[in-house]
């Protein structure tokens, strides 16, 4: 089992309980999994948050940039502090950026200078950048996430909600 990240589309409703829980972290993630299991607009990357970030900003989640909407897509804006687990949300009017940011970003260019080498000395999640022969198969798996995150938040940019992030 490793960190996996899970994107949901969130009411206006749910922000504001989100911003309400407090420091209760077990009530906080079993809210965030009710939500889960009731929103038909989900995004789930997997393990490839880390690398996917990396690809698209040029650092690791490590190095999250707060004016970049290519890292707000990733990991959202606003983290939720002091849990074990990442817990961050985008509200809606941040969208627009993050999707035309996504929208501009030419993803095949960027994997044709993809090096395995460069991703394992960043230290990327997850450690599979010693297996050079899965080269394409995790490179197959990045452009299919970005398209899904982009898929992902036109939708929610649609239906006029806010972006839970969360990576655990």
């Amino acid at each position: 089992m490793g960190l996996i990240a899970n994107y949901n589309c969130i009411s206006d409703k749910s922000l504001k309980e989100l911003k309400g829980l407090g420091s209760s972290e077990e009530d906080l993630f079993e809210t965030v999994e009710a939500w889960s299991d009731e929103d038909d607009l989900l995004l789930d990357i997997d393990k490839m948050w880390d690398v996917l970030h990396f690809v698209l900003t040029g650092v690791s989640t490590d190095h999250k940039d707060d004016n970049n909407p290519l890292s707000q897509a990733v990991l959202g804006i606003t983290a939720v502090e002091e849990l074990s687990d990442y817990l961050a949300y985008t509200e809606y009017d941040k969208l627009a950026d993050i999707v035309a940011a996504l929208d501009q970003f030419d993803m095949e260019e960027a994997l044709e200078s993809f090096d395995m080498a460069a991703c394992k000395e960043a230290e990327l999640y997850p450690n599979i950048w010693d297996y050079d022969e899965e080269e394409e198969e995790i490179k197959d798996e990045i452009l299919h996430d970005f398209e899904q995150m982009k898929v992902f938040y036109k939708k929610v940019l649609e239906a006029k909600g806010h972006v839970l992030v969360s990576i655990c």
